[in-house]
This record gives structure tokens, sequence and C-alpha cells, in this order.
């Protein structure tokens, strides 16, 4: 038999062979006698040298032409059986997993929760934008230029002379212009610092800022609300005490502590071992603030407040690090879903 016969001999008994595999295990063993450093084909191959030129290229020719066949009949019978392994242990009876849906994140959902407790007292919403004037931001609310009380509230510029708000609270001059006594709004939103990134504190947070005007209101309206939305948002049981504070647009203030939940009140790195966590300031509204904005302060009164929800949320899911709310893993996340 010449050795272009036995090429072709090769060629039809390899694809013989492949066709009747029933593994890849198998296939592996066919692929390594044709094709393998000692296989059948291969064989042919290196004796090719051996015969006459003009042989040798017919030979030759032939001879990669049924080793290229045969590699891709290999490939193409391997796909088939890497597509259908395992397909026998499938049961069709078991229910399917789907997709996962998404759900609102932590910090949206406690911002609602905090709002709809709100608007059980009468509360109403309003917003207004992140990127802000000086105005706004803080001559209004009494901080004069060049004020001490700025630096309490380190600040992103942009250009224009804008800034990015440092707190929710411009939206109660901007609402104040323009409605008539009495006004009872909560402002949640984004606000943005330019603080050093810590377990307590981020670049970006979100507030919940509220406040009340009208003819006689007093510090006890304010203590009344206050108390009312933190026993309804962290439960009955809570203790929580006011403390003298100051802040440029309310005149007196006052800070708003509650036991902490990580520690029950014994001392923890969350409430820098004092057993109390600060979760909002408040105070009555500064008369020079109603001034500003065309009411009459020896009419009219009224009261402040305004919480960080991320601060909220950590006390009410006792999460130790702020960070965690911003870095989007989802095993955490998926927690309070």
């Amino acid at each position: 038999m010449s050795l272009l016969d036995e090429v072709t001999r090769l060629e039809t008994e390899a694809l013989r062979e492949i066709k009747g595999a029933d593994s890849l295990e198998a296939l592996n063993e066919l692929q390594i006698k044709y094709l393998g450093r000692k296989g059948l084909v291969t064989a042919v191959l290196k004796t090719l040298g051996t015969l006459p030129v003009d042989e040798r290229k017919t030979v030759g020719a032939q001879a990669n032409r049924a080793h290229q066949d045969l590699e891709n009949h290999f490939q193409l019978a391997a796909q088939k059986f890497s597509t259908t392994r395992g397909k026998k242990d499938f049961d069709p009876t078991l229910p399917g997993t789907g997709p996962r849906t998404g759900t609102i994140h932590i910090v949206n959902r406690v911002m609602g929760e905090i709002c709809h407790t709100f608007y059980g007292i009468g509360f109403e919403t309003a917003r207004g934008p992140h990127v802000e004037t000086d105005h706004y931001n803080f001559e209004m609310l009494n901080f004069p230029p060049d004020h001490p009380a700025r630096d309490m509230q380190d600040t992103f510029f942009v250009e224009g002379g804008r800034l990015l708000r440092t707190h929710t609270t411009p939206v109660q001059p901007r609402e104040l212009e323009k409605r008539k006594p009495p006004v009872k709004i909560i402002t949640p939103g984004k606000t943005f610092r330019n603080e050093e990134i810590s377990t307590r504190a981020h670049v970006s947070f979100h507030q919940v800022d509220g406040f009340l005007v009208d003819e006689g209101v007093t510090m006890a309206d304010l203590k009344g609300a206050l108390v009312a939305f933190c026993k309804a948002f962290f439960g009955s049981g809570l203790k929580l005490k006011f403390r003298p504070s100051f802040f440029p647009f309310t005149e007196p203030s006052a800070e708003v502590d509650i036991s902490c939940f990580l520690c029950n009140g014994v001392g923890c790195q969350l409430c820098k071992y004092s057993g109390w966590l600060e979760i909002l300031g408040c105070g009555m509204i500064h008369p020079k603030v109603l001034e500003n904005c065309g009411y009459d302060s020896e009419k009219y009164t009224g009261y402040a407040f305004g919480m960080g929800v991320e601060r909220v949320a950590m006390l009410k899911y006792k999460i130790n690090d702020i960070r965690l709310l911003f870095n989007n893993n989802l095993r955490f996340l998926r927690q309070f879903a």
C-alpha cells in the first residue's frame, strides 16, 4: 500500500472512531492516537523526508489536509460533549432561581421612613438645588462673610462663585420667601462637606431638615415634635436628652442625643465611649433669619431641626462604620433588602 493510500485509510478510520466516541475522555484518547506527538498521522508526516521530491509534494499536501481536517472534527465533537455534559443530572421539576430583583438602598429607605414619620405630624416636603449660592447657604442663615461659624462646614466651591450645599437648611429661606405662615416643612436631600472620610464622617451624606414658622411657636413645641419623632422612629423605650449647643441660624440652640444602640450606653468606638450618640441639632429660628426672609420677628417665631440620615441608619441597624453605606457591597446591602 502506498503512503498516499495509508493517509486516506487513516483519515477514514479516524472519522469513524470520532463519530462513535461516547465521551470526552474517549475523544481525547483518539486525538492522541491519531494526532499526538507519536500519533499515526503524525508518523506519516515524519516519513515524508524519505520520499522522492515529486511524491513528497503530493503525499505531504494530502497528509497536511487530513491532519487539519481531523483537528476540526475533534474540536466540533468536543464542543458537542461540553454542551451536553451534566444534562442527565438535571431535574426539570426543581423550581427556577430567577433573576434577583432590585431594592431600595438602605439610605433612601431610612430617609423615606424619617419623612413618613414627620408626615404623620403634619409636615410637607420641599427640596432645593445641590449647587447653591453663598447667599442662601450662608448669608440668609445668619452666616456673615468671614464669620468663624463658617469653619464648621468645610465647603466645596465650584465655578461662578457657587458651592455644593453644606446642609439642606438653605431650602428654609427659599421656602419662607415664597410662603406665608403657617409654614411646616421638611427638606430631605444630599449634602457635601470637605471632610476626612472615617467611620463617622463622609464627604457626601444626606440630611433631613425641618422647620415650623407661625405665631406663638415655642421651644416646648420643638421638644414635643422631636420627642414624638424619636419615640415613633426608634421605639418607646428610647432614652434621649437635649443639651445646649450653637448654630448661627437658631437661638437658643440644642442638640439631641440618644442612648447608643450598639453598646446600650456602656461605651464603644461608635459613641466615643460616652454611651450617647448625637442624632440631630435644633433650636428656635434666629430672629435675623426670619427678618432676612421678610417676616416680622416680633409677630412670628419658629423652630428648626436637622439630622444626618446615615447617622440615623447606623443607629437603627447597629452599623459601626459609615463607609459601609457607600462601598456598594451587595452582600452587606442585601441584609437590609
